[in-house]
């Protein structure tokens, strides 16, 4: 399995099928979490889930791999009142995901935009 491939059935089981057991497949047991409102291990991904909207949705666009990088161009809905374009970079290791870092922006429709173009790839 490539890692791209890993990142999507890891994002899949545990944010669209809710599968807590994701979490010890796919993370590395020394998991670094750069997002400054979570923890670092398996047990703040364990606090996410119940806490996540019940129709949270993680749709990926643009997906690029290099190595053991993952790079994600997504939009979420269900994090926030109003959905977000995020950049995941993911850090592979051992074929967990060992780190991650994060940009989030609300989502503007592209009619609202200045060049009239939606901020998604799809």
């Amino acid at each position: 399995m490539t890692n791209k491939e890993i990142i999507l059935r890891a994002m899949n089981e545990l944010f669209h099928e809710k599968d807590s057991e994701a979490i010890e497949r796919y993370w590395h047991k020394e998991y670094k979490q750069h997002n400054p409102s979570m923890t670092d291990g398996h047990q703040g991904l364990k606090n996410l889930l119940p806490v996540l909207d019940a129709g949270f949705k993680w749709k990926p666009g643009i997906i690029v791999e290099q190595g053991d990088i993952v790079i994600t161009h997504s939009q979420v809905q269900g994090w926030g009142p109003a959905p977000v374009i995020v950049v995941d970079i993911f850090r592979l290791e051992d074929g967990k995901i060992a780190e991650h870092w994060d940009v989030v922006q609300e989502e503007v429709p592209a009619s609202k935009s200045a060049s009239g173009n939606a901020m998604t790839s799809f």
